[in-house]
């Protein structure tokens, strides 16, 4: 199982590096599916992982490169930290199957965004 979790880390971790995703796209399926955590268990260990700084050499890189603003990212931590613990208690009182459910329609949708919007740009070229 600690391999297996290393795996999922490290692959987010890529990902996150890549794409500045991870906990939510990739680490909450991964627990779920492959270590058989609940959706609430998952997602609460998916927030432990964060807890860390965990982007702390990516962050690191994309600075020195100039592409990070760093009172933009303030202003966002100042509502994640808000909005986290909003989240959490909704999830909390929501039961198994609805979190769930609510998971997989946010990323059905944000996928859909996605793709719609790259169509879009392709097809403008």
């Amino acid at each position: 199982m600690t391999i297996m979790f290393l795996l999922i880390g490290l692959f987010a971790g890529v990902a996150s590096g890549l794409f500045g995703i991870g906990g939510g796209i990739l680490i909450v399926p991964a627990l779920t599916f492959l270590a058989g955590f609940s959706q609430g268990k998952a997602t609460g260990t998916s927030l432990a992982v964060l807890l860390p700084p965990v982007g702390l050499l990516a962050v690191w890189e994309y600075y020195r490169h100039g592409n990070v603003d760093l009172k933009a990212g303030l202003f966002v931590a100042l509502g994640l930290v808000l909005g986290a613990w909003l989240g959490a208690m909704g999830a909390n009182k929501m039961g198994d199957a609805w979190l769930k459910m609510a998971f997989g329609l946010f990323v059905t949708g944000m996928g859909l965004y996605v793709v719609m919007t790259a169509w879009k740009n392709l097809a403008a070229n």
